[in-house]
Formats: structure tokens, C-alpha cells, sequence
């Protein structure tokens, strides 16, 4: 059996996978700091000698010893432990345990007759990429892509991607090893209690943009024990249509003598893996803490159930990086504002590349409620593909909506799918076969939902039969490329009623047998209609109406018009796909003034223009009460903090607006971070924005001599052996936006330097990070030095794998769950 072929076995089967490796290893005489990898050249015996253990157990995949093996931490020069070296050794301990195991007549039969494989084990390499970091998606893609080509040159029978908490990340992994190999891939995640990703994805938003990139299977690991995983399990097997891998942790960590324990026994952790069995999963195995007796007590216990077969889901999903839109019975909502086409000032903003025009109209289209977002930004005098690269970037810094990425242009269309977070729409393809050919293999890598216009080489048909048949041959094409009919959303294309008096009845019979005979999802330029007609938003609401009762799944349309909107909120409501009439009576509710008194009093507005609701910032919160300053800092306006910061010091203090705007603006963020409103992202780019206008302060305190006064230092490490910081950094950030001194000693920080420094800069509050657990010890090492030197400084400690339990349990005075918990520390501390 080869490896396929076992992911077609778990599509109606299960398949077994091994479990923890670095609590092993650190029973074995693993040290604090010690690099894991390096033991599959020192100490094959000890590597052998586990997988051999699970193999017994019952695994039929063994995971190699290089989670953390890329060329960040193994140079390709280093005589001993290259990274060439360190995978070819993990995967040929792996092979040489099958042998043994596979060969030894003592070996029990099932096991015998087990097929066995190796995977290429990857992990997360321990940094944001931008804009939340300093990593480039294509370095992180370049980094992985080494690692993939030479596990696939030792041999590696398929690849597992795991551990990842950033969407972004995930992608760059999957991109790798697809362009690198031809290895089944498997890739999961690691969700917290709120069941999201570090980064605020959830899981079908991980489903759906995984899938869509190819990944052979898709599941979730690490983090949690098995019983917090149900919630996710039920979520991935209902959107997945491809096997769900689940591995969980043993539970919660705690140490006992120096060393990491879990909570969870053999015994629990197979009653609770049934569980998960049942409610969909077929590949299982564990993560933290477990350990050879989990994964038989596992193997015995799932094998006596039987497996849920796996089976095509037909959802129509695109997503953000946070969040999915399905496209099902309620119409979903496109915003056309970021489109040149009859937009003067649009077309100057695109020329001078004013992305602050560019985003207000993205920002005014999410607070009207816009649920997707086209973007298009062909001008003939300009770069269009870097210019699509640049604004894809920028809006998905600062809104977390969708996009559809709009574009006649192919280059411009792969640049902006290749970088694009989440699965976008892709607009568009149309009947013409060279236009199939350069956009379908675009869709197939990159996943996405299709735009299909019903037009070919003969034109755009007349009759509503012309216009199906062209979509019948879209689906066709479509398939051959391997992509799914739910990938596919057809545009039956609205001509103005000016020029052809019949063009909308033909449109409206098109989305309706588009339905009913292609059970099709269908979208529209909706304003098109009316082009060439004076109040032009009153034709388009009557046939947006109509369009919708035909079957339309999505409008491209402008959610500034009061009237576009009146008749969508009316039609969810009369369809009931507005639980209680509520979306309808916040929208009626809250009309603009000049608007709701005339309607109010059974009069019709025709204005056509106003807002459709009380406008609300990025991160939730109402505008009303707040400042411009405030505002640009909650939606992450680097460049407009920074501006209006300059203007407001012409009449205000430095310490007014320190104190009276950019604090109060990072704790309404903060605030919607610690109950999930606001996801990483977003708090990080309102810190972006802070730092811009603490920028502007800085200059001019300087030119006047004086300076920000600091509320205390503190010091910040990621613990030695650990070269993962993405949480020590985002700490840093949110510190010094709250006016602390922040000393970085950055990663793998070797315990007696950081005595030292705290020692010498008469430190109050070390902050300490650690997200491996063979990396803990370390920061138990870290605290005992520091109270031996007799140092008063208060140690607040955070982690992926780090509890109050464990950090009460290593002598930390603080654990907190975030970042912003631990600036609520420190301000406790200082203030």
C-alpha cells in the first residue's frame, strides 16, 4: 500500500498516527536547551527505539524527529548537523524501525501487517509574517521549500504540516510543499479555548482555505487535550471533505522534578479519542504529553467503532483570515468602491498611490455592511500587478473581510492569489477558452471561487437557454481542471434596460434556471441595469429585489446606497433568513437623521446615497464618542495616525494626547482583543498605528529637547533552546506602546544573561516565553537563578504550552494567557 493509498483508506477507515516526541526524549536525558534534531545523529538508538515503541502501539504513521528542522536553526555548512544531515538521519530511524518492527517474527501480526509510513514532520518557524511581522510570505516559503526537498530526497512517504496558529503560515507551508514534492500533505492547526487560531481563524475558515490550496487532509493539534477538541473535531468533519486528522495533547502540562507531565492517562485519552472517532475523525494521534501506552490504548479502543466515511461537502465558501462567507440562501453583499470604472477621484488615488483614499473606501464599505469586497485596480499607466500586490496587503492589514480580486490581467491575478490570506474570490473567468486555460490552473493552486461570465467567443448570448449553456460548459472545463462545481459561481451578466428593453427579464430567467437546472450559485453587477436612467439606485434596488427572489447568491453592488440596502434588508427579512427581522430593525433603526424622519413619517428618500447604518470602526466599536485620532488607531491608519497626530499637536500637549488618545485607543482594542471581538491582527496594526503617532511625538519631543518619559524597563526573553518568538514580540509591541522601556534579549536566551541583565539594569518585571515543552525546564532553570541572585524582579511567564498550574508550579509570579493580560500586569506593577 502506498501513501495514497492510505489517505483513500481514510476516507472510510481509520488510520493511526504516532504521538509526543520531546517529553520522551526529555525522560531520555533531553537537556534544557538542547536541540531535539540533533539527538537522530547522536543518539539513533534512543529515536529508533520510539518509533519502534509506537510502531507496536499500533501506528501506521510515524511522525520523524524535525519539527523544528529548517535552515533558520541547521546551516547548510555545518559539518555535523546540517540540515541535510539532521532529516536524512530522522527519516532513515524512522525507516530502519519499520524494518526492524516489519521483520521481527515477535512482533504481534496485526502489527506485521500493518502498512507502515514515514512523514516528514514541519513545524511553525517562531515568527509573524507581514504585516504582523518581519518575515516575507516568500522567505517563509523558501524556508519550508528546503526542508520539503530534502525529506523528499531521504524518502519521506508523505509531509505533515502541524502546529500552525497563523493562517498565513499554514499556506506558506502547504505552497512549499505542493511546489516541491509530490507527497501527500497533511497540515493542522492549533486552535485556544475559543476554538480560533493565534490569528482568528476558525475552523472552517482553515477547511476551506486548505482545501482549497490541495491539502490532502486537515485536522487540528497541540494546544488543547482531547476533550476541549470536540467543538473543532464537529466543525472540521462538517466542513471537510477530505480526511480530519485529530492530535491532541495529554491533557495539561505541569512539572514534577525538573520534567514536563500531562494530566491525562492512557486510559482517558482513548475513551475521549473515541469520542472524537465518532464524531468524524479518521487519522488520530497525539501531541504533547502522550506517549506510546496513549496511542495503543487509542488504536485498541478506535478500532472497535466504525469509521464515518468521508464524504464531498458541496459548501460554497470563500474566506478572510479570520472568517468565511458561504454563499447559500442569504445574498451576500459585494462592495464595488475599489474600482476605477467611473471614479475620477479613485483613478487619482491609484495614480498617486494614495492608499489612505483607498482603504477609507474599503473601511466605509465594511461599516455598511458590505460582506465581500472587489478589488480592482487597472489603470493602464500604472503597474497593476504590484499595485495589486501592494493594496491586497494593505487591506487585509487593516479589514478582515474577503476579497474578490478583480482583474483582466493574469499576472496581476497569481501575484494577488499567490499572497492573498484566506480562499478569496477570483474574478473572472467567461466561456472563451484562452480565458479557462489562464485562469483555471490559477484557481486549481491556489484555490478560490470562480467568477464565470456567460460569454464566449460568439459574445454574450441574447436568450436566458444561451447564457445557461455557456455556464453548463464552464462547469465542464471547470471539472477537468479538477475544480469542484462549489467552486464555480456563474455571473448570467445584467445589460442596462436603456439599450435593451428585454436585457433584464433574460437575467432574471438566467439566474433562475442557472438554479434550477445547474443547482448553480449566481452573482451580478447589479448596478450595470441601469446604466444610461436618471436615479439610477431606484432601478437598481427593484431589480436587485428581483434578482434575489430569481436565486441571486451575491450582488456587486454599492452598500452606500440607501436604497440598494432598504431592499436587501427587506428581502432577508420577508425570506426569513433574518433571524427575528433583527438585521432589519438595526438597519431601520438606525437611519441617518436627514433619512429617518421623511421615511419615518412614510415619505421616500431620494437621496440614494446615504448611510444604511450607524458606521462603526474596524474593531467594533462605536464612532460616535471618538476622535478621529482614536478611530485611525482602531482600524490600524498608520499613515493617518501618524497626520493626525502632527495637526493635533499644533494645539494640544504631548502628554495630553499620549494620555487622552493613543492610550484610551489601544485600550478599546485591548479590550476587544481579551473578550475575541478583536483578533491579533487587528490589535497589532492598531499598535502599528500607535507607534506611528508615539513617532510623530518622539520627533517632536526631540526637536524641543526634552522626551517621552518611560513608565519603567522590563525584560523580555524567549527561554534558551526556543527560537520561537512570535509571542515574546507581540508582548514587546503592546509594552512599548504603553510607554514601557523594553529590553529584547530576544531568543534562545541563555539563563545566566538574563540574571545578568536584570541585575544590572535593576529590573522590576521579566517577561518569559516558551512554546516548546522541552524548552520549559529552561524557564524553571530561568526563575531559580533569579532567586538565588536574590533578585526582587517579578517574572510573569506565557506560552503556548504554559498553564497557571505550570507556572505556579515553576515558581512564576504571573502567568498570563495574552498579550494584553501582561500589559495589565505591568501596569499593576509600575502604577
Amino acid at each position: 500500500m502506498t501513501a495514497k493509498e492510505v489517505f483513500k483508506k481514510a476516507y472510510s477507515d481509520f488510520v493511526f498516527i504516532d504521538g509526543g516526541c520531546g517529553s520522551i526524549l526529555q525522560a531520555q536525558g533531553l537537556q534544557p536547551g538542547e536541540l531535539p534534531e540533533t539527538w537522530n545523529i547522536i543518539h539513533p538508538e534512543i529515536i529508533q527505539k520510539m518509533h519502534r515503541d509506537y510502531l507496536l502501539a499500533g501506528a501506521n504513521i510515524l511522525t520523524s524527529n524535525t519539527f523544528g528542522a529548517n535552515i533558520n536553526k541547521f546551516q547548510p555548512g555545518d559539518i555535523k548537523f546540517s540540515l541535510d544531515a539532521v532529516i536524512g538521519a530522522a527519516i532513515n530511524n524512522a525507516r530502519e524501525a519499520i524494518r526492524q518492527v516489519e521483520s521481527d517474527p515477535a512482533s504481534p501480526e496485526l502489527v506485521r501487517n500493518q502498512p507502515h509510513f514515514v512523514a516528514l514532520d514541519i513545524g511553525p518557524l517562531g515568527k509573524l509574517l507581514k504585516p504582523l511581522g518581519d518575515l516575507d510570505f516568500e522567505d517563509a516559503v523558501k524556508i519550508f521549500s528546503y526542508t520539503v526537498k530534502i525529506g523528499a530526497k531521504h524518502g519521506a512517504d508523505l509531509v505533515l504540516i502541524e502546529t500552525m496558529n497563523d493562517l498565513h503560515e499554514a499556506k506558506a507551508a502547504l505552497l512549499a510543499a505542493k511546489e516541491n514534492c509530490d507527497l501527500p500533505v497533511l497540515i493542522t492547526t492549533a486552535y485556544d479555548e475559543s476554538e480560533k487560531l493565534l490569528t482568528g481563524a476558525d475552523p472552517m475558515t482553515v477547511v476551506a482555505t486548505m482545501e482549497g490550496l490541495g491539502a490532502d487532509a486537515v485536522g487540528v493539534n497541540c494546544s488543547l487535550g482531547p476533550d476541549q477538541m470536540f467543538g473543532i473535531v464537529e466543525q472540521l468533519a462538517r466542513y471537510a471533505s477530505v480526511p480530519v486528522v485529530v492530535s491532541p495533547n495529554a491533557g495539561l502540562p505541569r512539572s514534577e522534578g525538573g520534567k514536563t507531565v500531562y494530566d491525562v492517562v492512557p486510559a482517558d485519552f482513548a475513551a475521549s479519542m473515541e469520542k472524537i472517532a465518532d464524531l468524524g475523525a479518521t487519522m488520530l494521534g497525539g501531541c504533547c504529553g502522550t506517549t506510546p501506552a496513549h496511542i495503543k490504548a487509542m488504536s485498541d479502543a478506535v478500532r472497535t467503532h466504525k469509521a464515518h466515511e468521508v464524504t464531498p461537502k458541496n459548501d460554497t465558501i470563500i474566506t478572510s483570515y479570520t472568517h468565511s462567507v458561504i454563499f447559500d440562501k442569504k445574498p451576500v453583499l459585494i462592495g464595488e468602491r475599489i474600482n476605477p470604472t467611473g471614479k475620477k477621484k479613485f483613478k487619482e488615488a491609484l495614480r498617486n498611490r494614495d492608499m489612505d483614499y483607498i482603504l477609507g473606501e474599503a473601511l466605509t464599505q465594511k461599516e455598511k455592511k458590505a460582506d465581500v469586497l472587489d478589488v480592482n485596480v487597472g489603470l493602464p499607466e500604472i503597474d497593476e500587478p504590484q499595485m495589486m500586490i501592494d493594496v491586497v496587503k494593505e487591506l487585509q492589514a487593516v479589514i478582515d473581510l474577503p476579497l474578490q480580486i478583480d482583474t483582466t490581467n493574469p499576472v496581476a491575478m497569481e501575484k494577488a492569489l499567490r499572497i492573498y490570506n484566506g480562499k478569496p474570490m477570483i474574478n473572472s473567468v467567461n466561456g472563451k477558452e484562452e480565458i479557462m486555460k489562464e485562469i483555471f490552473p490559477l484557481a486549481k493552486k491556489y484555490g478560490g471561487l470562480v467568477v464565470a461570465l456567460t460569454i464566449d467567443e460568439s459574445g454574450i448570448p441574447e436568450t436566458a437557454e444561451g447564457r445557461v449553456a455557456i455556464a453548463r460548459k464552464i462547469y465542464e472545463r471547470a471539472a477537468e481542471y479538477g475544480i469542484n462545481p462549489k467552486d464555480i459561481i456563474i455571473d448570467p451578466l445584467a445589460m442596462s434596460i436603456s439599450s435593451d428593453p428585454q436585457s433584464a427579464i433574460t437575467t432574471l430567467d438566467a439566474l433562475r434556471l442557472i438554479k434550477e437546472e445547474l443547482n448553480g450559485k449566481t452573482s451580478l453587477g447589479v448596478s450595470n441595469i441601469s446604466f444610461g436612467l436618471p436615479q439610477r439606485d431606484f432601478v437598481n434596488a427593484g431589480f436587485f429585489t428581483m434578482a434575489m427572489h430569481n436565486g441571486l447568491n451575491a450582488g456587486i453592488m454599492n452598500p452606500s446606497s440607501l436604497e440598494m440596502m432598504k431592499a436587501y434588508y427587506t428581502y432577508c427579512a420577508l425570506l426569513a433568513v433574518d433571524q427575528n427581522c433583527a438585521n432589519y430593525i438595526d438597519f431601520a433603526t438606525n437611519l441617518p437623521a436627514t433619512v429617518a424622519a421623511p421615511v419615518a413619517a412614510g415619505g421616500v428618500s431620494a437621496t440614494g446615497s446615504a448611510g444604511a447604518g450607524v458606521a462603526t470602526g474596524a474593531q467594533g466599536e462605536g464612532t460616535s464618542n471618538t476622535s478621529e485620532l482614536i478611530e485611525a488607531i482602531k482600524r490600524g491608519l498608520k499613515d493617518r495616525a501618524a497626520a493626525l497626530t502632527a495637526d493635533y499637536l499644533k494645539t494640544k500637549d504631548a502628554l495630553e494626547i499620549i494620555d487622552g488618545e493613543l492610550i484610551p485607543a489601544l485600550d478599546i482594542v485591548g479590550k476587544g482583543f481579551e473578550k475575541k471581538t478583536v483578533f491579533l491582527p487587528q490589535l497589532l496594526m492598531a499598535a502599528e498605528a500607535a507607534s506611528a503617532a508615539f513617532g510623530v511625538i518622539k520627533q517632536t519631543l526631540a526637536a524641543a529637547g526634552g522626551d517621552q518619559q518611560k513608565k519603567g524597563k522590563i525584560v523580555l526573553a524567549t527561554v534558551k533552546g526556543d527560537i520561537h518568538d512570535i509571542g515574546k514580540n507581540i508582548v514587546k509591541v503592546l509594552l512599548e506602546n504603553y510607554a514601557y522601556d523594553v529590553i529584547d534579549l530576544g531568543k534562545d536566551v541563555d539563563p545566566q544573561l538574563i540574571v545578568d541583565t536584570v541585575q544590572r539594569e535593576n529590573i522590576r518585571l521579566v517577561g518569559l516565553s516558551a512554546l516548546m515543552t522541552t524548552t520549559v525546564p529552561a524557564m524553571e532553570e530561568t526563575i531559580k537563578l533569579l532567586r538565588e541572585a536574590g533578585s526582587p524582579a517579578k517574572v510573569v511567564v506565557g506560552g503556548a504550552v504554559m498553564t497557571q498550574n505550570y507556572a505556579d508550579m515553576i515558581g512564576a509570579d504571573k502567568y498570563c494567557h495574552d498579550a494584553m493580560e501582561t500589559v495589565r500586569y505591568a501596569e499593576e506593577i509600575f502604577n
